[in-house]
């Protein structure tokens, strides 16, 4: 490259959006992007439900509905720093859920989506559940967003506070109002940030449990007090379109709709095998709708994989932001959703259970190597948690077979084989918890006379 042309590529990088706009032309799309709670695969009607999601209907006919979209955990926290940072939750420290008094958070070694969107000038707020860590030091206004509204956790647990930023506004949280709250400062903040780039963050705490629905909902869903609240926060998701158009920022902005993980046991997984908390496919692959007017095909249905890993890459392209220095787990999606590529290269995605790696999945195929043996949200067994290795390997096709009912590993040896060898190869590149979490499960015999441990590669 010439240096002159070096020169001014670089100079052009280091501009803000409205500079940019003027030296080459690029305009920085806005950035919206809606998180659930514990929403199933099956939970909107655009997905088979008969619950009425007719704004999120709407979102998906005027843009594109994966099938096969993926949370990178089955359980809060280490969902939403995949969201977050673009790597595995375990990567940042992540394994489990955070409870309220939980001294730390998000390692503070990891580069949040929101910090990446300042670092090229975008205003940026968080609205709703946080759950990275309650201390000032990793809430949302310490990782990048200029503003924060929200509960810093699960609005289950106590004490129950609703912030400001940093500071308490209110305690106890009157859940019934919130999903109204929260989207009134969503319409807020576009107001205020029409005139310049931003990303807003609009994790919902809905349709977590406890469960209420504002008097306007209440009662008017065909599913009860559950089909209530997701009825509320569609409507929710309609008055953040309607800003947006309001605001005339509607033909530059991608707004994407998905959820944390797959449902607890009121929501509906769809006809997929598990729910929340396990690495079937019920716990993991949830809805996922991208909207972006002359960017994005209206009415485009994708069968192609991606994860919750692809939005941070995926927002860093489309800004043209540079990407954090740590590597990341997941690619950009933009070529899939712009309809250019049917599909894009990635390594291969695992499945965790806290520290324990459970499955992988390469194209089509997912092995499971390991399954814990009490399931999630049931009473331990005298003799403990734990997770084990498969006797054998279990490997489904994920385009024939999403109910995970049918194990093809007898017929597919190879596949097995090369999914392993993968999946070994990665693992070294894991925190040292994982590696030391499945030499215990490799180690670990399954009943007391088993002839011998597979497989033989043991960290």
């Amino acid at each position: 490259m010439e240096r002159r042309t070096f020169i001014k590529q670089t100079s052009v990088a280091a501009l803000s959006p409205k500079a940019k706009t003027q030296a080459g032309g690029f305009k920085p799309p806005n950035i919206v992007l809606i998180l659930a709670d514990d929403l199933g695969y099956g939970d909107l009607s655009c997905f088979g439900s008969a619950i009425s999601t007719p704004n999120l209907d709407k979102m998906a006919r005027e843009g594109v509905l994966l099938r096969q979209f993926y949370s990178a955990s089955s359980l809060c926290s280490p969902a939403r720093a995949a969201v977050m940072t673009g790597r595995y939750g375990v990567r940042g420290g992540m394994a489990g859920v955070l409870w309220p008094e939980a001294p730390g958070g998000l390692a503070e070694t990891e580069t949040t989506v929101a910090q990446v969107m300042k670092s090229v000038g975008y205003g940026t707020m968080c609205i709703g559940k946080w759950h990275l860590g309650r201390p000032t030091a990793f809430l949302p206004t310490s990782r990048g967003f200029d503003s924060y509204y929200g509960i810093p956790y699960s609005h289950d647990m106590d004490p129950s506070v609703l912030l400001r930023d940093k500071e308490t506004i209110e305690s106890p949280v009157a859940i019934r109002s919130l999903t109204q709250r929260y989207t009134e400062q969503a319409v807020r903040f576009i107001e205020r940030s029409k005139d310049s780039p931003f990303f807003l963050y609009l994790p919902y705490s809905a349709p977590h449990i406890p469960l209420a629905a504002s008097a306007a909902f209440a009662g008017k869903s065909s599913r009860g007090t559950y089909g209530d609240v997701v009825q509320e926060w569609d409507w929710g998701v309609g008055e953040v379109l309607k800003a947006l158009q309001a605001n005339g920022v509607d033909e530059n902005t991608l707004v994407i709709f998905t959820s944390d993980n797959g449902p607890w046991f009121q929501g509906s997984p769809g006809r997929l095998r598990g729910r929340k908390g396990d690495t079937f496919e019920g716990g993991m692959r949830v809805p996922f709708i991208a909207r972006f007017p002359g960017r994005i095909p209206a009415g485009k249905v994708v069968e192609s994989f991606a994860t919750t890993l692809d939005l941070l890459p995926t927002f860093a392209a489309m800004s043209q932001a540079a990407m954090p220095s740590n590597p990341l787990d997941g690619v950009d999606i933009g070529p899939m959703l712009r309809d250019e590529k049917e599909a894009v290269e990635r390594p291969p995605f695992l499945y965790f259970s806290g520290w324990h790696l459970q499955c992988a999945r390469v194209g089509r195929w997912k092995l499971h190597l390991a399954r814990a043996n009490s399931p999630a949200f049931t009473p331990e067994p005298k003799e403990g948690s734990y997770n084990l290795r498969l006797l054998s390997p279990e490997l489904y096709d994920m385009n024939a077979d999403p109910e995970e009912a049918e194990d093809e590993s007898e017929e597919n040896q190879k596949v097995v084989a090369e999914i392993y060898a993968k999946v070994m190869e990665m693992l070294p590149g894991l925190p040292g918890e994982v590696q030391a979490a499945w030499r215990d499960t490799v180690n670990r015999r399954v009943y007391p006379n088993e002839p011998g441990a597979w497989p033989t590669p043991i960290l």
